[in-house]
């Protein structure tokens, strides 16, 4: 049955007519639905979770203010869980008897203040307003958990159609996986995460979002929520973090690059940051498994063949020569330090500490510091970080300070040498994810970065699976050139092999 709430709790305070009363905890789901993640180019192994203020809930028929000076706000329509009896420490099997209810819910966020809170998205989704809930309950013991459905509509046309069957996990998990580490209370609300579809709404927009069981046919009827222009009030840049977007938040904010008016996904991935870095676009096992055979001087030759000679990164040499560095480009831009912008960017939740958190398995983080080795560009701290997260190695055409206990971290690491002073004596943090220069060299996102004694190359990934082909070939070929001059012959006429050392060869070797 569909139940509405009317209680004395509700009626004193309108915005939580949606439910039972003041929910004490609200806890959102990031990435749930498996359309959403085949949309980001990530699956999740378990899920992970943010909280969202009690605050923010609103009613059905409200407003949502977009603040001034924002582009990216989004909607997400979601099926909310509603605990009727606490839940601590409870069995899969068991969980879903702690849910009283189930409603539509509408989880808001503002893309453009995401950067500087992502993950934990205090601001970019707690603002007042950005929970609709409601408008009616669903009683969950009598519908099926896995037969619910979401759908949302935006000025009346659908953009979002998925059922729980869509799920990567199953909704009791949610709630079995936080009562592992805090009690679930009566009245606490989870946020189960949106599917594929959520895009970015503006003033005037009407949001409507219903979720129901279609075998039942009950309902929690449509979540209405109208977009309008907040008033004309900036944030303050004394206090905090401002409003920044860039394409990667304008297409995750919009769905797709085509949605953002970025261009075509199929034809502009490879020339678009946003596209190439490594949460989308990861390295084949077998082509890294490749790329660890061929030394960079193989790599270095056959890309000359093919017209490529601006490919190495120089002037950077290893901490740990005996390692091979192999994986993609994640890029840092630091600009010449200049005081006043050091202040507005160098502090806080940077770009340099958001690229560090964000960095992920086989990633290289790769540091554009214009060759000035007059300061640190990471530390011990930072290179912690990177090898916590995975990433393949790091390299910079900077500084490292904290040498030694850099080195003792064991990520493989390129630099022009040691310095002991901070970051902000000669460069500011200033963005990510974009076409950077390092070592004369450009490197973009995506790019796939090799390094062993020789040095650090780039190599487009157009071209990896040929060139790493090739170079192995030749490798084989060099090796035989190689046994064949230990044996005594002179080089001249088998290095390069002439048409009789070529037929002898090929006899030998069936190439």
């Amino acid at each position: 049955m569909t139940i509405d709430d009317d209680s004395a709790t509700t009626a004193a305070d309108p915005r939580f007519s949606g439910l039972p009363g003041r929910p004490g905890k609200i806890v959102a789901v990031h990435l749930s639905y498996e359309s959403r993640a085949g949309q980001r180019g990530r699956r999740p192994a378990t899920p992970s979770y943010f909280f969202k203020a009690s605050s923010s809930v609103a009613a059905s028929g409200g407003v949502v203010e977009r603040p001034v000076g924002t582009e990216l706000l989004a909607f997400e329509g979601e099926i909310a869980l509603v605990i009727g009896s606490p839940a601590r420490r409870v069995s899969l099997e068991d969980a879903w008897s702690h849910v009283a209810w189930v409603t539509a819910a509408n989880d808001l966020g503002l893309y453009d203040l995401r950067a500087n809170d992502k993950g934990s998205n205090v601001r970019s989704k707690g603002g007042d307003g950005f929970t609709p809930i409601g408008p009616a309950l669903i009683d969950a013991r009598g519908v099926d958990p896995d037969g619910l459905r979401v759908r949302a509509w935006v000025n009346g046309e659908l953009r979002q159609d998925d059922t729980t069957a869509g799920l990567i996990f199953p909704l009791a998990q949610f709630v079995a996986d936080l009562s592992q580490h805090f009690t679930l209370e009566t009245g606490d609300v989870i946020l189960t995460g949106t599917p594929a579809g959520s895009s970015v709404i503006v003033p005037g927009d009407v949001v409507e979002i219903e979720v129901d069981a279609p075998a039942s046919g009950v309902t929690s009827g449509r979540l209405v929520t109208t977009v309008v222009a907040g008033p004309d009030v900036a944030f303050d840049t004394t206090l905090g973090s401002l409003p920044a977007v860039d394409d990667t938040q304008r297409e995750e904010a919009w769905g797709s690059r085509e949605a953002a008016g970025l261009g075509d996904d199929a034809t502009d991935d490879l020339d678009t940051p946003s596209l190439r870095d490594g949460t989308r676009s990861s390295m084949r096992a077998d082509l890294r498994a490749k790329l660890e055979r061929v030394p960079v001087a193989g790599l270095s030759a056959q890309l000359r063949r093919r017209g490529l000679n601006n490919v190495t990164i120089d002037g950077v040499r290893p901490l740990h020569p005996e390692q091979k560095l192999v994986g993609t480009a994640r890029t840092l831009r630091f600009v010449p330090g200049r005081e006043d912008l050091f202040a507005s960017h160098g502090g806080g939740y940077n770009a340099q500490k958001r690229t560090f958190d964000a960095v992920e398995s086989g990633e290289v983080i790769v540091i554009e510091a214009r060759g000035e080795a007059g300061s640190g560009t990471l530390g011990d701290i930072l290179a912690i970080r990177a090898h916590a997260r995975g990433a393949a190695g790091i390299v910079t055409d900077g500084g490292v300070r904290d040498l030694d206990a850099v080195s003792a971290v064991g990520i493989p690491v390129y630099t022009v040498g040691a310095h002991p002073a901070v970051l902000g004596r000669k460069h500011v943090p200033w963005d990510h994810d974009l076409t950077i220069a390092c070592g004369g060299t450009t490197v973009q996102p995506g790019d796939i970065i090799v390094g062993d004694a020789d040095g650090v190359i780039v190599i487009p990934p157009a071209l990896a699976d040929e060139v790493a082909d090739a170079a192995l070939a030749q490798e084989e070929e060099d090796a035989w050139i190689a046994a064949r001059v230990a044996e005594g012959h002179p080089v001249d006429g088998l290095f390069p092999m002439n048409a009789d050392w070529r037929a002898k060869y090929e006899a030998e070797t069936g190439r």
